[in-house]
């Protein structure tokens, strides 16, 4: 179980929201597949805009929750994560034990350790494991309402700026854009605003 791993994680979960908001917009008219073509078709009035959702995470300017969350996560895992660490160190020491003295030792106290590391081995091997699943469940836990959240509030606020498009430009390479239609700090500072980030935690 690596707490580290948590930001990673959480950009996928952050991108998959914003993806959904801007791809839950059916299109009007696209089950009438066998309708005769028009031939005279209005193009729509649209708006796109831009997002850096990567920037949602940033300690000092991204959305606040973020931040909270993490930290909750973090601290939650904390102890096991020490057990971890002191499991590690003993395995690491008896290791060391062996190499430094097998050659004079006797082999039945060389043997011994060995199985002691071996057993080791393994119950911090299944620790791990056991660790790690528990860590990707609360941090589900945790962070799909967030995720939730941020993709209605991003519907909302497009919608109230006459937004039609909006593309994550984490996840999709942009070329080039104009900054004017980087709504990313704008929609973070919206955000915060309606969002604090002292909201409650449901414990575990």
């Amino acid at each position: 179980m690596k707490l580290v791993r948590l930001i990673a994680a959480v950009a996928l979960l952050t991108t998959g929201a914003i993806i959904s908001v801007s791809a839950q917009q059916s299109r009007p008219g696209a089950s009438a597949a066998t309708a005769a073509p028009q031939t005279n078709v209005a193009v729509p009035d649209s708006k796109m805009a831009i997002i850096y959702s990567d920037e949602f995470m940033d300690p000092k300017a991204g959305i606040a929750r973020f931040v909270t969350l993490a930290n909750t996560l973090n601290r939650e895992f904390q102890p096991r994560q020490t057990e971890l660490s002191t499991l590690e160190q003993r395995v690491q020491q008896l290791a060391k034990e062996i190499n430094d003295t097998q050659a004079v030792a006797d082999p039945k106290t060389i043997q011994q350790k060995r199985d002691q590391a071996e057993q080791l081995q393994t119950d911090l091997k299944r620790k791990q494991e056991d660790g790690q699943a528990a860590y990707n469940r609360r941090r589900g836990e945790l962070f799909q309402p967030l995720q939730e959240d941020i993709g209605k509030a991003l519907e909302v606020f497009a919608k109230a700026r006459g937004i039609t498009v909006i593309v994550d430009g984490s996840a999709v390479p942009v070329v080039y854009r104009l900054e004017s239609i980087d709504i990313t700090k704008a929609f973070i500072a919206d955000f915060n605003s309606k969002n604090p980030a002292t909201a409650s935690v449901t414990q575990p």
